[in-house]
């Protein structure tokens, strides 16, 4: 007595190999793009923020080397502060938060400093 065997997506019929679990090509996308969905969208809005900021700060810098600017000008640009890349901390314990390769340092009387990392 054979079991009958159902799509995960459409719950249609399946035909064919014993250990085959969509009907077709569509059903088994259908199924794992709802399965990824949610980390897919948390990811893409994550990296949507991080390449903002990145350009914010890539903007405000210009062709310095380093600037100093007030967190507010940033703010008003669209920069968000909880989201950088990576930190890194200086000898005096300084820590820079960097996206990618542009960073900052928070000042004194909400300054911020603009720094752009050597290439290797």
């Amino acid at each position: 007595m054979a079991i009958e065997r159902v799509c995960l997506e459409c719950g249609e019929r399946i035909q064919g190999r014993s250990d085959k679990r969509f009907c077709d090509d569509a059903c088994r996308n259908t199924y794992n793009n709802k399965l990824n969905s949610d980390q897919t969208n948390l990811v893409r809005n994550v990296n949507n923020i991080l390449r903002k900021n990145r350009r914010i700060l890539f903007d405000a810098l210009g062709s310095e080397g380093m600037l100093k600017i007030q967190q507010e000008k940033l703010k008003s640009l669209g920069f968000d502060f909880k989201f950088h890349t990576h930190t890194f901390s200086n000898n005096k314990g300084q820590v820079y938060r960097f996206i990618y390769e542009v960073g900052y340092l928070l000042l004194e009387h909400d300054w911020v400093l603009i720094v752009q990392k050597k290439p290797f």
